[in-house]
């Protein structure tokens, strides 16, 4: 715990340097962007998924309740007609972009103290293990901000591009991260 509290600072500005890189990516760089299309008939589609009535939360089209009539004639039908999709639902109501960025800061905050949690157990504080220790933790931030989204490309259809460029954007934060590691290490 001594070991952790020694790199409180590290830490910390490693969450906020995440936090820049993602702001850039998302407002200025805006790479994401085109991943996010429209549909010509929103308002339509808008207005059949209000009159069903959902909840908050994530849905198949089309819904299977379980494997055995996945393969139902019934169902095949479902899948060869089409669409074929998943979607998630918010509570109506503008976005709370406060709340998602508290929530993002605090999860790129989890990411380094648990990287520098394993640095410490295994380099502890040596300042000749910086730069080792400093690639750990960039390799730790790397896997728990990219590998997520290979799973999303996996089994929810998100295109594979859109990956590549969440797997960029973890490289980019597991590279800040490392920077001030080793910048910071004591």
């Amino acid at each position: 715990m001594n070991a952790l509290l020694a790199l409180w600072l590290p830490i910390l500005l490693s969450a906020v340097v995440v936090f820049v890189i993602s702001s850039l990516i998302h407002m200025v760089f805006k790479w994401h962007a085109p991943e996010y299309r429209q549909l010509a008939n929103e308002d339509a589609v808008r207005d059949a998924i209000r009159a069903g009535n959902p909840t908050p939360g994530q849905y198949a089209i089309p819904h299977c309740a379980d494997m055995k009539a996945m393969g139902s004639e019934p169902m095949m039908k479902k899948y060869q007609e089409g669409p074929v999709g998943f979607l998630l639902l918010a509570p109506n109501g503008p976005c709370n972009i406060g709340k998602s960025l508290l929530q993002w800061f605090l999860m790129g905050l989890g990411v380094t103290v648990i990287g520098a949690f394993l640095a410490t157990q295994l380099f502890g504080l040596d300042p000749a293990r910086a730069m080792t220790a400093a690639k750990l933790i960039g390799a730790v931030s790397f896997l728990s901000f990219g590998m997520g989204t290979l799973c999303e490309s996996i089994w929810m259809a998100r295109p594979w591009t859109s990956s590549a460029k969440f797997l960029l954007d973890a490289a980019l934060y597991a590279c800040g991260t490392a920077a001030v590691f080793y910048w910071l290490w004591p």
